[in-house]
């Protein structure tokens, strides 16, 4: 395996989520991983609880636009399987799109690569938001690849007006900070990092770096091109000539949907992106899935990590 991380480092926050959520030890074993892709871009994940010697994981995280990795840190405890965690393309660790094209068939062949290198068994896919759709792809392309689909707190073509507008309102603003400290006020103003600023804390922890010149930036694109579009509107676009926010959110999602033979089940927090009305059209458009409410905003695994593993266990081989 392609070791890539420091444990003491980057790890170093796991027994404290830990401790928080009451979830009991011992901790499982976590690595980073990086894949080489063909046109010279990396792809970055975790891998929970295994390791090549090891059988591979049951269950693959996918995390939704401005995310990474990390944001499923505690549902991966409280599920308790092995499990790996893919940074999408643009994030985290992983290589950025010099296209900028993060929507979902895009970015599906890097998770189907990730698949096919460090999985040995179909796997429960969860994806959040992008992630979620991605996942669709993903299992209309590769169904050899995906036993089962868990889509968190998205559909396509939900509308962009509300909580994804404020998504992008959010990183739309200055690139780079005095200090993670002001990347935590700024999250907390918007109702952003988990419930406390503890958790804030480690989100921005994760989610910026310190460049040599001592300023903080987030370390994904998605930022970058919020900020840019916000100066200048037709600056940050995808090929399509769409922002990038609402290029992911497209209606091509209901196409990769209608093709998935794996069951389905869409998980809607009560708080977030999806609205009564969203989650009604999803039963009509894909008549064979399950719809699961959760007591939560848009990122359920943040907000409600407990009861979201709960539900992915209970859709794990046995």
């Amino acid at each position: 395996m392609e070791r890539v991380s420091d444990p003491a480092d980057e790890f170093s926050f796991l027994a404290e989520q830990a401790t928080e959520a009451g979830i009991p030890g011992p901790l499982p074993h976590v690595e980073r991983v990086a894949l080489d892709l063909p046109d010279g871009r990396t792809l970055s994940a975790l891998a929970y609880g295994w390791e090549d010697a090891a059988p591979g994981p049951v269950v693959t995280f996918l995390h939704g636009a401005g995310l990474n990795a990390h944001t499923w840190d505690t549902v991966v405890l409280a599920t308790g399987a092995p499990a790996l965690a893919v940074d999408l393309p643009g994030h985290g660790e992983s290589s950025w799109r010099d296209d900028a094209a993060y929507v979902a068939r895009v970015l599906a062949p890097d998770v189907a690569a990730a698949l096919e290198r460090w999985t040995d068994r179909p796997q429960v896919v969860v994806g959040h938001s992008l992630g979620g759709l991605t996942a669709a792809a993903l299992a209309a392309s590769r169904p050899d690849l995906v036993r089962e689909l868990v889509i968190v707190d998205i559909t396509p073509g939900v509308g962009p007006s509300a909580g994804p507008s404020e998504l992008r309102a959010f990183f739309a603003g200055p690139t780079d900070w005095a200090s993670r400290d002001e990347l935590v006020d700024r999250a907390l103003s918007f109702g952003l990092g988990g419930g406390s600023r503890e958790k804030a804390a480690r989100g921005v922890f994760f989610n910026s770096r310190v460049r040599p010149d001592g300023r903080v930036e987030w370390r994904h694109h998605f930022a970058h091109l919020a900020a840019a579009a916000a100066a200048d509107p037709g600056a940050a676009t995808t090929p399509q000539g769409q922002d990038s926010f609402r290029a992911l959110l497209g209606e091509s999602g209901w196409e990769d949907l209608a093709e998935v033979r794996a069951p389905i089940t869409l998980v809607q927090g009560t708080r977030g992106f999806v609205t009564d009305e969203d989650a009604t059209r999803f039963q009509q458009k894909v008549p064979t899935a399950a719809v699961e409410r959760l007591a939560s905003g848009h990122n359920v695994q943040e907000e409600a990590p407990l009861d979201l593993a709960a539900l992915v266990r209970s859709h794990l081989p046995e």
